[in-house]
Order: structure tokens, then C-alpha cells, then sequence
């Protein structure tokens, strides 16, 4: 086992729901604790769809990955907060999806997580098994550390394009600060390159309820930010988005599922709770 994995397994946090593991467990996989199910069920209580949304966003990550591998001849990804998410059958994980769909056989992937149990488990049951595939323990709020990582620096050719999903967003409550990051993002990044968005917004959930839901957040998961169309739209400003640009994260290339797909949330795509685009780096 890595050093750093041991040294994240020391920081674990059992006792409260975290947002990667919140993911993971409405999405199915085991790379959570039963703090993270239980709120994943107080959820549900609240808006019973939740675990159907989490599968929108995993779907429109998959969908993202193969177009870009396939149709943009992208073979190196820098997947940031995904949770790694531990659902998904052998064969079908964010990093298959990707060599799958690309002509060259030697498909780079990189996970940033800030999660210790994510990054533990993930290195434990990913790195041992392939030489294409490595897991970081990172943290956007940490935007200059987590580019100057050495295994970000030196697993990845940063002088051919890269293709970055950016899932962690919502966790940059300074405006300011998550300004900084895409831009940083879209900096260091060589030209030609792709930056990937999901967005959690409020924009779908009806006034009267709005109250109630923006409370529940902010005693479960404090410090959320939870933007919306207009203001994701200003963080990336400036960007060549491909088509069909910002929209609900079951909407982008609805029409190009990846193996497994189930079109969660396609009958109503507001109810995704989240936006979803990729913009061209020039």
C-alpha cells in the first residue's frame, strides 16, 4: 500500500456523510459508510430522486469520456472529485469507457480525490491492476498544489491535449476562488485540450419547496455551492463550449449512451438536479 494511502486511511472520517461517498452511495457502489447511506436515504425522503440523479451525472461522465476518446482522439483524462465511483461492473469504470472507446491502447487516466476512503480503496483496487491508471489524493481547493502533484506532473504528457472533468465545483463556495480554478484549469492545460462541467443548481426545485431544501443542505452538507444556469455559465466564460452546450447532464449527446446506460432522469432531465457541459480549450 501507498505511503500517502496510509497516511489518508490515519484521517479517515466515518461518523459523517461526505460528498464523494454521498455519490457513491446513491449511485450504488461500496466506497461509502452508513453515515453516507443513511443521508442518502434522509434525501430521498425529501426528493425521491436522488439516486436516480446521481446515475444521470455518472451517465453523462461516461458519455463525455467516449465521445472525447472516440470523436476528439483524446487518450489522457484528469478526472477531479468523482468519487471513483465504485458501482459500476469491471469493464465499465470511468477509465474502460475511455481506453474502450479511444483507437490507442495506451489511454491515460488520472483520479483526484480528497476523500481518504476513496483514494485508499481506489488505489488499493485499480493501481495494482493497470499501468495506465493512477489515483491522487487532491483537492481543488488546493488548485496550484494539486497541479504541481508529482504524479499529476509526470503521468500525464502536458505538451499533448488533456481532458479535465472538473465534478467538485459545487464544493468552491468563493465565488472568487472557483473563478481561479477554471481559470488555472484552462491555463495549464495544453491547447487543444477539454475542461468537463457538472454543476449541482436549484433551478428545477419549485419556490415553495426552496426554503425547506436549501435548510436540509445546509445542515447535512454545509458550504455547498449551489449555482445557478446563469452563474455556471459565467465560470466558464470565454470557453468554446461543444455542442449542445450548458444543459441538464442527461440532455448532453442523449443520443450516444455508453454500454449499461439507463437513461436516468431522461423523461425529465430538470430532475438530474445538475448542469452539464464540455468546453474546447484553444
Amino acid at each position: 500500500m501507498h505511503q500517502r494511502a496510509v497516511r489518508n486511511l490515519a484521517k479517515l472520517e466515518t461518523t459523517q456523510a461526505r460528498m464523494t461517498r454521498l455519490f457513491d452511495a446513491a449511485a450504488g457502489g461500496k466506497n461509502n459508510f452508513q453515515s453516507d447511506k443513511d443521508m442518502v436515504r434522509h434525501f430521498e425522503q425529501a426528493a425521491p430522486v436522488v439516486t436516480t440523479a446521481a446515475r444521470a451525472v455518472l451517465e453523462f461522465l461516461s458519455r463525455v469520456i467516449r465521445h472525447l476518446a472516440a470523436h476528439e482522439g483524446v487518450d489522457q483524462f484528469m478526472i477531479i472529485g468523482s468519487g471513483v465511483p465504485s458501482g459500476l461492473p469491471p469493464g465499465r469504470r470511468l477509465h474502460d469507457l475511455a481506453r474502450q472507446a479511444s483507437p490507442s491502447s495506451a489511454v491515460r487516466t488520472v483520479y483526484v480525490e480528497n476523500n481518504p476512503m476513496v483514494v485508499t480503496m481506489a488505489q488499493a483496487t485499480i493501481e495494482p491492476f493497470s499501468d495506465l491508471v493512477r489515483v491522487v489524493d487532491g483537492d481543488a481547493h488546493e488548485i496550484d498544489e494539486m497541479l504541481g502533484d508529482r504524479v499529476v506532473q509526470t503521468f500525464l504528457d502536458w505538451d499533448r491535449p488533456i481532458a479535465v472533468l472538473l465534478l467538485s465545483a459545487q464544493s468552491l463556495d468563493d465565488e472568487e476562488y472557483a473563478h481561479y480554478v477554471i481559470k488555472r484549469l484552462r491555463h495549464t492545460a495544453p491547447a487543444g485540450s477539454f475542461l468537463a462541467l457538472a454543476h449541482t443548481t436549484f433551478d428545477a426545485v419549485p419556490q415553495e419547496l426552496l426554503p425547506a431544501v436549501r435548510d436540509m443542505l445546509a445542515m447535512t452538507l454545509p458550504r455547498l455551492a449551489i449555482r445557478t444556469k446563469e452563474e455556471v455559465e459565467a465560470l466558464l466564460d470565454g470557453l468554446d463550449l461543444v455542442d449542445p452546450g450548458l444543459v441538464w447532464v442527461p440532455e448532453w449527446h442523449a443520443g450516444d449512451p455508453a454500454p449499461g446506460d439507463d437513461a436516468a432522469c431522461a423523461d425529465q432531465p430538470a430532475a438530474s438536479g445538475n448542469y452539464g457541459a464540455v468546453a474546447h480549450i484553444p
